[in-house]
């Protein structure tokens, strides 16, 4: 964003800082916000803080969504430390501002927060182990846990019908409908597709509506990345990022998680015949997961969490196409059929889960 260090201490100024400020240097590899580390000094004790630019052009409700970030961290804080365990370590801190706000808006019309920093433990943008994704597996299912008594329903919707396949498979058609950039033609293999598994597309909306799946605190954005992994013992501590925080199913959380990271090839890989969904890995992440949830699962979830993965796999996929069709307007893109390319790989792996399906069932059966 280009903000001189002079502007940013002085936006950090306005939080209540425990400290001297000191250094203020670009932090993290996210493209969403900005993110900057500020290192604050009392007396020969250091404090670090995590200053955030939030972007309102994505995230329109800025209010709404630090609403949502204070009461759920608010109360992971309070679980924690009845489990014993650490809250400055195990949960997102948020600083508030001088007079009390949990962010503040400047003149320029942009809005920065900020929250402490979780001090050794580390992020990791790639799965460099398969104990790296049982170990953020089981975070994300723990984070379920904490979470099985939160009030759902209370929280805002950052993205409305973010995981409303439905909504999406209605967007899709009109795409397809409109075909404004005249695409539609040299893709009706891949419309197709999606056209064949129409019928799947409300499935987890309709179970979720009717109350057969539970309503839960979902995370949305469940990568590696959002997880805070302890230097010492590799292990998963602190799930962060939680701008995507909303109601919504376990299994949209678990299906996000197997669609890329069970995944044999790159999101945009061009040689389809190097993606598969490698069941080893669909069945460690599903180990981790379920152990981390510690049995506040239903049954009707755990049996329906490989359609949690087809399903967020397929919409994905489904998301791709819709943006090729209308111009390449929400997902950046390096080349014209980048899109095109990433499409292809998710319909593929919702293909190959559809040939490994008993398999998939079989796995998931282990943790009834």
């Amino acid at each position: 964003m280009g903000k001189e260090k002079a502007e940013l201490m002085q936006i950090a100024g306005k939080f209540r800082l425990d400290g001297e400020k000191e250094q203020v240097v670009p932090y993290g590899s996210g493209h969403i916000n900005d993110t900057f580390l500020l290192t604050c000094r009392a007396g020969d004790r250091e404090k670090k803080y995590i200053l955030q630019r939030m972007n309102h052009e994505i995230f329109k409700d800025p209010k709404g969504l630090m609403e949502n970030v204070v009461g759920v961290t608010s109360f992971l804080q309070r679980k924690i430390r009845e489990n014993g365990g650490n809250p400055e370590r195990e949960a997102l801190n948020v600083i508030h501002t001088h007079t009390g706000e949990s962010y503040c808006k400047l003149e320029d019309g942009t809005y920065w927060r900020m929250c402490l920093y979780v001090e050794g433990a580390t992020s990791y943008d790639a799965v460099e182990k398969q104990e790296d994704f049982y170990e953020s597996a089981v975070a994300f299912g723990h984070f379920q846990k904490l979470l099985e008594d939160y009030p759902a329903a209370s929280l805002h919707e950052t993205i409305p019908d973010f995981h409303n396949t439905a909504d999406r498979l209605e967007k899709f058609r009109a795409a397809v409908e409109k075909d404004v950039c005249g695409r539609a033609a040299g893709v009706q293999e891949e419309i197709n597709f999606v056209l064949e598994r129409a019928g799947e597309c409300g499935i987890l909306c309709g179970m979720l509506a009717s109350g057969e799946l539970p309503l839960r605190v979902t995370h949305n954005d469940t990568k590696l990345n959002n997880i805070m992994m302890d230097n010492e013992t590799g292990k998963g501590i602190c799930v962060i990022d939680l701008d995507t925080v909303m109601p919504g199913s376990a299994l949209y959380d678990y299906g996000d998680s197997i669609r890329f990271g069970a995944n044999t090839g790159a999101e945009d890989e061009k040689d389809l015949s190097k993606i598969s969904c490698d069941l080893e890995l669909f069945a460690l992440y599903t180990k981790g997961f379920t152990e981390g949830c510690e049995g506040s699962l239903t049954e009707k979830e755990i049996r329906m969490l490989p359609m949690g993965a087809k399903i967020m796999t397929l919409e994905c996929g489904m998301r791709f196409l819709t943006d090729y069709l209308e111009g390449d307007h929400y997902f950046k893109v390096n080349y014209p059929e980048h899109n095109l390319d990433r499409c292809r790989t998710q319909f593929c792996m919702v293909k190959d889960m559809e040939d490994k399906w008993k398999d998939m069932q079989d796995i998931v059966e282990r943790y009834l």
